[in-house]
């Protein structure tokens, strides 16, 4: 997965499978593969605004087990509107699961969701990101470090924090000490049991 800047101002993400296997292989119904051969060979691009929204959607199916699994990388187009953020993975699959579309494509565009707001991270920082209804920013619990109890909100939506707070009301770790600027030490890893 990649992304790249373009000159009109849109990005493209770009995703690439393959799959091949190091024995031969053959489906039911279709041909004999031999070992190294691509079994998968598939390419999305998504082209995206700065708002995340999908202005286009291109697929291609260079190699497929089945002849009938070049027929669906068209179906991508559905997603073109779609804007990349919170029901992003579960409008993907209202929109090509099933008979709808390929599952590999499909599947593909769950990360590349990941690749599109990592590679307009700096662009976001810039514009003010849309809120909930409520007022809270719509990036708050959307994975474990964004949790709302825990230290990137309290360092950069304390008012939206949950977390516990010292006796003056800021912010505090679940050891009571005060949240720092986010460090940049290495973080060690849990140890197993």
């Amino acid at each position: 997965m990649r992304g790249f800047a373009r000159e009109d101002g849109l990005f493209d993400i770009e995703g690439h499978l393959t799959d091949r296997k190091p024995f031969d292989f053959q489906v039911t119904v279709g041909p004999l593969r031999a070992a190294g051969e691509p079994v998968h060979e598939m390419w999305v691009r998504l082209t995206i605004d700065s708002d995340l929204v999908v202005r286009d959607a291109v697929a291609s199916t260079d190699h497929a087990p089945y002849l009938d699994c070049r027929g669906a990388p068209p179906s991508l187009a559905r997603v073109v509107g779609l804007r990349i953020g919170g029901g992003w993975n579960r409008e993907i699959k209202e929109r090509l699961g099933g008979v709808q579309s390929c599952t590999h494509l499909m599947e593909m565009l769950a990360p590349m969701g990941t690749t599109a707001i990592q590679s307009l991270v700096l662009q976001l920082r810039e514009i003010a990101l849309p809120l909930k209804a409520s007022g809270r920013p719509r990036q708050i619990d959307t994975c474990h470090a964004m949790a709302a109890d825990l230290r990137v909100a309290a360092l950069r939506w304390p008012e939206h924090y949950t977390g516990p707070r010292d006796a003056a009301g800021q912010p505090v770790g679940t050891d009571g000490a005060p949240y720092a600027a986010l460090e940049t030490a290495p973080v060690e890893p849990p140890e197993r049991a």
